[in-house]
């Protein structure tokens, strides 16, 4: 009788073992600390690749975009409270920014900066979704039918 309980306990023991939360999870990994000036290169160079921009629009954008990623410090550095009065302000913000960056573009490269940001928009809608289920449960659990008594 003592060797059967040692022997369950045991395997009680490994299978616990066996089941036990895996600690390998990818870590996320942290985003560099970029200047606002490192910010508004990145995308210049971004878009001088993609849209394969002149001396001139490379300029012009970079200024547009260093001006903007200023505003982005800000913001972030600001208090956090009314959100949704902010958000306007920001979209307008951006609006002008598109705006700009457009005006400064070719019909050609208007059509791919265009293509760009409705994939980009895509992409942000898809991770978006993917986000939204988390701790939120989509159908009910399914629960078995109790034996009958009697």
């Amino acid at each position: 009788m003592k060797k059967a309980i040692l022997t369950i306990a045991i395997a009680v023991m490994g299978l616990t073992a066996a089941f036990a939360q895996d600690t390998t999870k990818r870590v996320r990994r942290a985003m560099p600390k970029m200047t606002a000036e490192q910010r508004a290169e990145k995308v210049t160079a971004r878009l001088e690749k993609q849209l394969s921009l002149t001396a001139d629009q490379k300029t012009k954008i970079y200024a547009i975009e260093l001006e903007n990623a200023k505003k982005m410090e800000a913001w972030r550095s600001a208090d956090q409270g009314d959100m949704k009065g902010k958000m306007k302000e920001r979209k307008a913000v951006f609006d002008e920014q598109k705006a700009k960056i457009d005006g400064i573009l070719t019909a050609e490269q208007k059509t791919k900066m265009d293509a760009f940001r409705a994939e980009a928009k895509e992409k942000g809608e898809k991770m978006r979704k993917g986000m939204g289920g988390r701790g939120k449960r989509d159908k009910a659990p399914v629960v078995s039918n109790p034996p009958a008594q009697g």
